[in-house]
């Protein structure tokens, strides 16, 4: 995959910037004003501590639900990129879009349809050393992980870009089931009890064992297929 990279200092939204490219095009930015994750949720991050990058990628040709797996295979790609970096932590894929080092998140994804292509929007804390005290305990960084042989944001760019270009082959060519074994390895919430916000507001959230990621990239929650939402393991806290 050659990507072509667009940089800007401060930007609204990547996500929103990368809706002028084309396939292969990379928007990336030191400061966001109006960063968003899944479900409207605001992202916020220092100027330069952190990769904020959206990649548009091609899927013309590729049946919807097909393509719905695609934000597990940008988060594999992420998984496969971070754990090159952090020798011996335990790097996992939380559905639908999250990356969890040694149980705390240090990854967001968010994967938008335009036309014939997808933006995959890519969030890694990679500089980032203090978070805000709501989520202090459950966030991390690179260099909170990696200490002195953390990546610098470039470095973290470059990884996640040379990731995603070879899952996103993968994935094309063989469809999810050439990637879903290993997406299956690095499953965070399987054997977990859960609780899965399906639409932001839900008065009662879906509650139960996991039993893992179905191979059609569904979240199987007692025995039930759930296809969005936002998963939360029980008893843990908000992870």
């Amino acid at each position: 995959m050659n990507w072509r990279i667009f940089h800007k200092e401060i930007t609204e939204s990547t996500n929103r910037d990368a809706e002028a490219g084309v396939a292969g095009d990379v928007f990336t930015a030191d400061f966001q004003t109006g960063g968003r994750g899944r479900l409207g949720h605001r992202w916020l991050s220092a100027p330069g501590e952190n990769l904020m990058m959206s990649a548009v990628v091609d899927v013309s040709g590729i049946a919807p639900d097909a393509a719905a797996t695609l934000p597990l295979a940008v988060g594999l790609a992420v998984v496969r990129a971070v754990s090159g970096c952090c020798a011996g932590a335990k790097v996992e894929l939380k559905w639908p879009n999250d990356v969890l080092v040694d149980g705390r998140k240090l990854a967001g994804i968010l994967c938008e349809r335009h036309g014939d292509a997808v933006i995959a929007g890519i969030g890694v804390n990679v500089r980032q050393r203090e978070f805000p005290p709501e989520i202090a305990d459950r966030a991390t960084s690179l260099t909170l992980v990696a200490g002195d042989g953390a990546p610098t944001v470039a470095q973290a760019r470059s990884a996640v870009l040379d990731a995603l270009g070879r899952v996103y082959g993968e994935w094309k060519s063989g469809g999810f089931a050439a990637i879903y074994g290993e997406i299956c390895s690095v499953d965070r919430l399987k054997g977990r009890r859960v609780s899965v916000l399906q639409r932001d507001g839900d008065a009662e959230p879906l509650e139960g064992v996991s039993a893992g990621i179905r191979p059609d990239g569904a979240l199987d929650v007692a025995g039930g297929a759930v296809y969005a939402g936002e998963a939360h393991v029980m008893g843990m806290g908000k992870g």
